[in-house]
């Protein structure tokens, strides 16, 4: 059952196709062309066979973005011409630890420009749907690559407020990262949220960086995104959006387990005296 899955979402309309780029920090960054259009919602995963570098083993990452959009100008006479026309793209950013990830790091560091492309399977979507349109105050806290969760989140509650769809009215994104190379993994996307209509009104973002080179390397672009070394002291960053809150409060986390655990700790401490919600995702992958 699960072969004939894989073969009806990535046969047909010219196959499923993969562009690898190296990356900064030992990351690299997969843009998907689906055979056929899929549905993608914040926080979902899928697995990908890549049988240039793993042969048939199949590994799961959180899907970062995910874009749609109409080949050609033709007009669709049928079901089959309206899914040939419709075209779906899937992102993530992996970074390279071994086995699998390592191996596609390396042949992509060596293909001409630092990008290839390479026969790809996709399997998916999974994972439950923690969505947060329901929080008047949305803190989403990142550490690394724990950012391919959370980015989506972002671009959905974003719109979701333009468009007056979901409660949020206050959007903290906080990432905590090792170098400002390690911008690049999201920068394309990020540019296209911070373009997005009414995010001034809506969407902060606190960039923390832990092992700055020097203290130029840290700068804060402007009101709304801003910069620091080091990281969070997340007690004080929690009761600063207490006191102007608007809503119930939810804390979503992506990142190393003692991230998670400090965040969670300083959450339940509030509890008692303000309506505040903790909301993991395990970082396993």
């Amino acid at each position: 059952m699960r072969i004939l899955r894989l073969a009806y979402r990535n046969v047909g309309c010219g196959g499923t196709k993969a562009l690898v780029e190296a990356l900064p920090g030992n990351a690299v960054r997969i843009t998907v062309a689906l055979a056929r259009p899929w549905t993608f919602a914040p926080g979902q995963h899928a697995y990908l066979y890549m049988p240039s570098i793993g042969l048939w083993t199949s590994h799961p990452f959180s899907v970062a973005w995910s874009q749609e959009a109409r080949a050609g100008s033709s007009l669709a006479t049928n079901t089959q011409d309206v899914l040939a026309l419709q075209k779906t793209s899937i992102s993530f950013v992996i970074r390279a630890r071994t086995g699998f990830t390592n191996t596609l790091l390396q042949k992509t560091e060596v293909a001409p420009g630092g990008r290839m492309y390479t026969k790809c399977f996709v399997e998916g979507p999974y994972g439950k749907l923690n969505l947060m349109r329901s929080y008047g105050t949305a803190i989403l806290v990142a550490g690394g690559i724990g950012i391919t969760y959370q980015v989506p989140h972002v671009r959905d509650l974003v719109a979701g407020y333009a468009n007056g769809t979901v409660a949020a009215r206050k959007i903290l994104l906080v990432w905590i990262i090792q170098s400002p190379e390690h911008l690049e993994w999201i920068r394309p996307w990020m540019t296209e949220i911070l373009a997005m209509e009414k995010r001034r009104d809506v969407l902060r973002i606190k960039l923390f960086v832990s092992r700055p080179r020097s203290t130029k390397e840290v700068h804060s672009p402007s009101a709304t995104v801003q910069m620091f070394p080091g990281r969070p002291n997340m007690d004080t960053l929690i009761d600063m959006e207490i006191e102007s809150q608007i809503g119930a409060m939810g804390v979503s986390v992506c990142g190393s387990g003692s991230l998670s655990d400090d965040v969670r700790s300083v959450v339940r401490r509030r509890q008692s005296r303000t309506n505040i919600d903790f909301i993991e995702e395990a970082f396993t992958w």
